[in-house]
């Protein structure tokens, strides 16, 4: 097996700060090597080093047996280097045949464009990853996954030999996952090398054959996938273990806070639902993509409001018809695509965080900008927000912390009851363990949460009960103690019939 990367005691030092200490990494032909840690704990800077955006303080850089001295994008674009980002880099207004073009084709020439040699190009590289996606189609109307697989078509366009993925399926459906999964079996067999990174622990026994970890900048090992478990990579990443991650707090529930009583939406696709959360229970919301989840958080927050049934507060029933009246009522909402949804990316933490409750912070028309400082530090300070300072851009803070300045917003509303859509999307597993805290300490103060989880050790490890929803109905409610995987991959399959009433 022909080595195609070898990074060897690779430091770097940003302002004196270290960012990476004597890391060592190695790629070969047809390997999928997972790189794995916390945010922070170096993997973009180590990837920015393999493309040439940083330069190392020291240590040696190897592509194809060669020593590179002096890396520079277009240099190791040359050594066959592609990355492809969680969000791809593709012109939403050109075809896909003249995005492929445009990492293929000489620059600066005068000749003519061939239009049907482009797209003949465009469809065989396309061809190569399994996909039928017209070279005609504009960028703008595909799908994520379906960006995803252009993107790999140009870097094979490119004669990419080392393919570095990014958080490939963090928007991705289960089935989308299994298809990226068959198009990097094919690459493999190709001879293409993958840096596999993902926060999805549980995706990688199914992928990689190496993982490397670091920890705070630092080298922990290489391992063969094969030999190390969920359990032991948590532990290798972040220091401490499994159980960690999921702090649950026994909480006993008070009275009921928000229930449900036959609630549709046609526009949702929510048929009949009935549930009910306590005051300081939290209840887990499971289901498959398309389930009908985040179609009923709508529902709830009044911006796909019901057609029928009731929904009660504290046992008064209530007509939501839109997010301002949601809020009046004491119920806040995180949504799940935190960059689009939940927060700002280039407004100051500090406005992001008073958004929703701009009545503290305003009297007359006029901004208490001393006031918004205070309740923003109070924030910061509660839920451990790191950041350089509060007047610093919210798109500068890594995910988790987005996350928690999304969830100070709706905190300082004081509700009644949250919905948590995915609360840890996208996040490491440090800031999962610093969020889910924060959920115990939320449900010990009589709160009522609602969380939505694709995840189900999330689920299982968080939840008093759990919720199961297929094609828009709750199929059944669990008692934590009842609750398996199994069970409720069941239910989500729809493969049972409805069984307890809710409580």
């Amino acid at each position: 097996m022909s080595n195609l990367l070898k990074l060897t005691d690779i430091t770097k030092s940003f302002a004196g700060v270290r960012a990476l200490r004597g890391v060592s990494f190695d790629l070969n032909a047809g390997e999928v090597h997972a790189l794995v840690g916390e945010n922070g704990a170096g993997k973009s800077t180590l990837i920015k080093i393999v493309t040439g955006a940083h330069q190392p303080d020291s240590g040696t850089i190897e592509i194809g047996g060669q020593v590179v001295r002096h890396n520079s994008p277009i240099l190791s674009r040359s050594r066959g280097v592609a990355v492809i980002y969680q969000q791809p880099a593709l012109f939403p207004d050109l075809t896909v045949a003249e995005n492929i073009a445009l990492s293929l084709e000489l620059r600066g020439s005068l000749r003519p464009v061939r239009w049907s040699r482009r797209r003949e190009v465009a469809r065989e590289l396309l061809k190569r990853v399994g996909s039928d996606i017209s070279p005609d189609a504009e960028v703008r109307h595909l799908t994520m996954p379906q960006q995803q697989l252009v993107e790999i078509a140009k870097a094979l366009g490119a004669s990419a030999k080392i393919i570095i993925m990014d958080e490939p399926t963090a928007s991705l459906s289960d089935r989308e996952v299994d298809h990226l999964f068959a198009v990097i079996h094919t690459l493999r067999k190709q001879g293409v090398g993958i840096i596999y990174i993902s926060h999805r622990l549980e995706e990688l026994g199914q992928i990689a054959d190496r993982v490397t970890i670091l920890r705070d900048g630092t080298y922990i090992g290489t391992r063969p996938m094969a030999e190390v478990g969920r359990s032991e990579l948590i532990r290798l990443m972040v220091g401490r273990e499994l159980s960690a991650i999921f702090p649950k707090i026994h909480v006993d529930p008070g009275p009921v806070v928000l229930e449900l009583k036959d609630v549709s939406c046609a526009a949702g696709g929510v048929r009949n639902v009935s549930l009910s959360v306590r005051a300081g229970e939290i209840l887990g919301l499971a289901g498959l993509v398309g389930a009908g989840r985040t179609e009923l958080s709508r529902v709830l927050f009044g911006l796909t409001p019901a057609d029928d049934g009731q929904i009660l507060l504290n046992g008064r029933a209530v007509a939501i018809r839109s997010a301002r009246q949601a809020v009046e009522l004491g119920i806040a909402y995180v949504p799940e695509d935190r960059r689009r949804h939940g927060v700002i990316l280039e407004m100051p933490v500090a406005q992001n965080m008073t958004l929703a409750s701009l009545q503290l912070v305003s009297r007359g028309g006029w901004l208490n900008f001393g006031r918004e400082r205070q309740i923003a530090r109070s924030f910061v300070d509660r839920l451990g927000v790191k950041t350089s300072s509060i007047g610093a851009a919210t798109g500068t803070l890594s995910g988790g912390n987005q996350q928690k300045v999304a969830l100070a917003r709706w905190l300082a509303t004081e509700p009644k009851v949250i919905i948590l859509d995915e609360p840890t999307q996208g996040v490491d597993v440090g800031a999962k363990s610093e969020i889910h805290r924060l959920m115990g300490e939320l449900a010990k103060r009589g709160i009522a949460i609602l969380m939505i989880s694709s995840e189900l050790p999330e689920i299982l490890g968080m939840s008093d009960r759990i919720a199961v929803m297929h094609a828009g109905e709750i199929m059944d409610t669990l008692p934590r103690q009842d609750a398996t995987q199994e069970r409720i991959l069941e239910l989500a399959l729809g493969h049972a019939g409805k069984g307890a009433v809710p409580a």
